[in-house]
């Protein structure tokens, strides 16, 4: 056994007396025990949260998307395509047509954002998981169907399964003087929306996807694309490839990664998840001043046993030993206890879900917890830290002035 923890033992633990100072060193223990346990559970749930974000909104948006810098619409041609496809990372790339529409079933209407995607949005396979109704088809034969957002559903009562009524789709022309005929102001076609998927609120309130040649016929774009939504091979690095491709199209598009189209709310989170790290660092900090307090009185009600140890031959070094082991002792069992408590009750939320988030209309049931091998480390390094810079101080009172001791 280490020489500095058996002395530690000997002289100031083996008493079951339990006095002042054991009464401040057991709070001390628990407190930070309670602390480190509060902040692995929180750092859990943030990281959950984040991974929940990412996987929700990339059931809907790309891993890369090219759009034009001026504008809202470019010409999509050959060379183009060429140049994306010899990339070898990229997989699949989805033309899109979006603008505002006006749609109207039966006797409600609404504006809606309108996606119009190519045969390849669907075998990217994206939205497989977030139907809640049909299947993921856009057209069939002569027939052009919808994908609605579930939002849009329940706000024009739209029944998917009644094949007789359709949703009318209305966008104006470009309107020029002297026209007197209303139905030229705009351009109409009929769609049946076939599918219903859940996202989230924004999308599912907001968007119906149709097919890429009746977005065409409809905004009359023919060779014009607003955005193109490129899929990546497994395994493959968003934030290269992105920069790569960004290097070879040039400076008219704008390359954005799936994490970039949300970079501020991302942003946003990283931003809250270290002012809670901070927050429960200082409610650590504070349980250290306790040790700090503690190990100071004990220094002084020891006076006589440090004198005998010194004595006895032990140099200055060990005896500021034995009390930096006390105080590590303490820490390392409120960290240790800690750490244990806060990975139990973290697995457990992982796998059972016993905590809910208490909304209907939240993502998921329970709050989503992951368990970061880094949050663990940086936890106990600060710990050490902390625990470090409290203890010093008392460890050399220990053997101040000590010559003079009798």
């Amino acid at each position: 056994m280490n020489f500095p923890f058996f002395i530690a033992k000997k002289y100031f633990f083996s008493k079951k007396k339990k006095n002042f100072i054991n009464v401040i060193s057991m709070i001390s223990m628990l407190v930070v025990g309670i602390g480190t346990m509060a902040l692995i559970i929180v750092l859990s749930v943030f990281n959950g949260l984040e991974g929940l974000l990412r996987s929700t909104y990339g059931s809907f948006d790309p891993e890369i998307i090219v759009t034009v810098n001026r504008g809202k619409s470019f010409v999509y041609t050959d060379g183009l395509r060429e140049k994306i496809e010899s990339i070898e990372a990229v997989d699949l790339i989805a033309e899109v047509i979006e603008d505002n529409v006006l749609i109207k079933y039966k006797n409600a209407q609404r504006v809606v954002r309108m996606k119009g995607v190519s045969d390849s949005f669907v075998d990217q396979e994206r939205l497989k998981n977030s139907l809640v109704y049909g299947e993921l088809k856009l057209s069939e034969k002569d027939l052009n169907y919808a994908i609605i957002g579930r939002g849009v559903q329940y706000d024009l009562s739209i029944n998917p399964n009644n094949d007789f009524f359709s949703l009318q789709v209305y966008y104006p022309k470009n309107i020029g003087p002297g026209l007197k005929n209303p139905s030229k102001l705009y351009n109409s076609k009929r769609v049946i929306p076939a599918s219903v998927f859940s996202v989230e609120k924004y999308y599912d309130e907001n968007y119906i996807i149709v097919s890429l040649d009746f977005a065409i016929d409809l905004l009359s774009y023919n060779q014009k694309r607003t955005a193109l939504e490129i899929s990546l091979k497994a395994g493959q690095d968003e934030q290269k490839v992105a920069l790569k491709l960004r290097n070879l199209i040039g400076d008219n598009y704008t390359v954005r990664s799936g994490d970039e189209l949300h970079a501020d709310l991302f942003k946003f989170m990283k931003w809250e998840k270290l002012i809670v790290f901070m927050t429960f660092f200082l409610i650590i900090a504070i349980a250290s001043i306790n040790i700090y307090f503690s190990l100071t009185m004990l220094v002084i009600d020891k006076k006589k046993d440090i004198a005998t140890l010194y004595a006895l031959g032990a140099s200055k070094k060990v005896i500021r030993l034995v009390f930096l082991s006390v105080g590590m002792i303490i820490s390392f069992a409120g960290a240790t206890l800690g750490l244990t408590l806060g990975l139990m009750i973290s697995g457990l939320q992982q796998k059972y879900g016993f905590v809910s988030m208490g909304m209907q209309s939240a993502l998921t049931t329970a709050y989503p917890v992951v368990i970061s091998v880094s949050d663990i480390l940086i936890t106990a390094f600060s710990i050490i830290f902390i625990t470090l810079l409290a203890t010093i101080q008392p460890a050399l009172l220990s053997t101040k002035n000590l010559s003079f001791q009798s």
